[in-house]
């Protein structure tokens, strides 16, 4: 019973039910078809499936992208998904009467008005996840009220109203355009960049492992740069919002990690927990980043920001502003893998400005996940080491000429 209950109370659910009831009002009073059972059934899948459909949307995006570490392949998985979607819906409505075949004969019929649902439908979910990426909503809820605001476009144009349909087509025809070009461009600079400048690694770091470490060598070298900055997530706002909503709540300290776990208020079509649900403190994680960069003998070509002030007003478009004010015109790089969090970093990056990529596909079997789960060699030795001491719930040790103390889970340490 708690999961039918969650399931209604769910904002994705009720705003997907709000957008099939607009759907059909919107085609039923175009043409008169408030009795139409394929309109009706249809939109009640519509209402049913949409939450599913934008989450499965973004899943297939994202298993492209970390094929590939491009931006463009994923967006033509998605467009094609959705595409393959919207012609099933038009054929029903058309074979069915929803609307009438000669209505959409000067969007190019079928095909055309396929296309231009999909492409203008892409565009607006871009944007909606451009404002996911700067913590304004998540992504699965502001894409499924993209997909709304389509919805409506659509079925005006569908049935025939001029003016709309002039809107339409350039609306659909340029989201096209810009979004997929805007896409390739970015892939383009992955692969054909200039050399010097700085770099920029942003991430959870959950902990900083072996991998971070050689990309942030290899960009050096490779990219002849003069310097690294890192900055770590500190607490992500879909975390501090469901904790204040109490969607989430802490329910355990383990081993010096905050363990999150979902609460009967959680939104069933929600995925809190994208990367994980054990953190160290930001804190820590910084800490074990300047042990590591220390320990590595990049000091002077590395530094470790960590800017709280900055994170919680603008995440990390702020640091990008704060890196690009300190260091005006220099050339950027940007440090990202092809994995979900390294992904969503790439389009932080393509959306503040001319960054070029340093895009490395994920094929190797280490990660934040394994290395919290217990998995061995895979960071740094003094890294390795502290985690053996926090694995023992230890509040004091030393490491080498370090005095290492842990209070209320964040580590600390000073010099003997």
């Amino acid at each position: 019973m708690n999961k039918i209950k969650n399931y209604f109370q769910s904002y994705s659910t009720k705003v997907s039910y709000f957008s099939a009831l607009l759907m059909y009002i919107c085609y039923s009073f175009m043409r008169n078809q408030w009795n139409n059972t394929w309109l009706i059934s249809t939109c009640l899948f519509f209402g049913i499936v949409l939450p599913f459909f934008s989450r499965l949307s973004n899943k297939i995006d994202e298993k492209i992208c970390f094929k590939t570490a491009a931006v463009t392949p994923g967006r033509v998985g998605r467009f094609v998904f959705q595409f393959l979607f919207n012609y099933l819906v038009f054929y029903i409505f058309i074979q069915y009467h929803v609307i009438a075949s000669y209505s959409i004969h000067d969007l190019g019929g079928i095909l055309g008005i396929t296309f231009l649902t999909t492409a203008a439908s892409q565009g607006i979910q871009y944007v909606a996840i451009g404002f996911a990426n700067r913590e304004i909503g998540n992504s699965n809820r502001n894409v499924i009220l993209g997909l709304t605001m389509n919805i409506i476009i659509t079925s005006i144009a569908a049935c025939g109203v001029s003016g709309i349909k002039t809107i339409f087509i350039i609306v659909g025809i340029s989201s096209a355009i810009i979004l997929f070009l805007i896409g390739f461009i970015s892939d383009l600079r992955s692969i054909i960049y200039p050399k010097f400048g700085i770099g920029i690694f942003f991430g959870t770091f959950n902990p900083f492992h072996n991998t971070h470490l050689q990309l942030i060598k290899d960009i050096l070298e490779k990219r002849q740069l003069e310097k690294v900055y890192i900055h770590l997530t500190i607490v992500p706002k879909l975390h501090l919002d469901a904790l204040k909503k109490g969607e989430i709540e802490i329910s355990q300290y383990l081993y010096s990690m905050r363990v999150y776990k979902k609460t009967d208020k959680a939104d069933v079509h929600v995925n809190y927990f994208p990367t994980g649900n054990k953190f160290y403190e930001a804190e820590t994680r910084k800490k074990f980043i300047e042990l590591a960069i220390k320990e590595a003998g990049l000091e002077d070509k590395v530094e470790v920001l960590y800017l709280p002030d900055i994170y919680e007003k603008k995440g990390f478009y702020g640091v990008v502003d704060y890196i690009k004010t300190r260091n005006r015109g220099k050339i950027i790089h940007g440090i990202h893998g092809s994995d979900l969090g390294g992904m969503w970093i790439r389009r932080i990056y393509d959306e503040s400005g001319w960054i070029y990529p340093y895009a490395v596909k994920r094929i190797n079997n280490v990660s934040g996940t394994a290395i919290r789960n217990g998995a061995k060699n895979m960071t740094p030795y003094s890294i390795e080491r502290i985690l053996e001491h926090l694995n023992k719930n230890e509040e004091y040790f030393t490491l080498g000429n370090l005095k290492i103390y842990v209070r209320n889970g964040v580590l600390d340490y000073e010099i003997k």
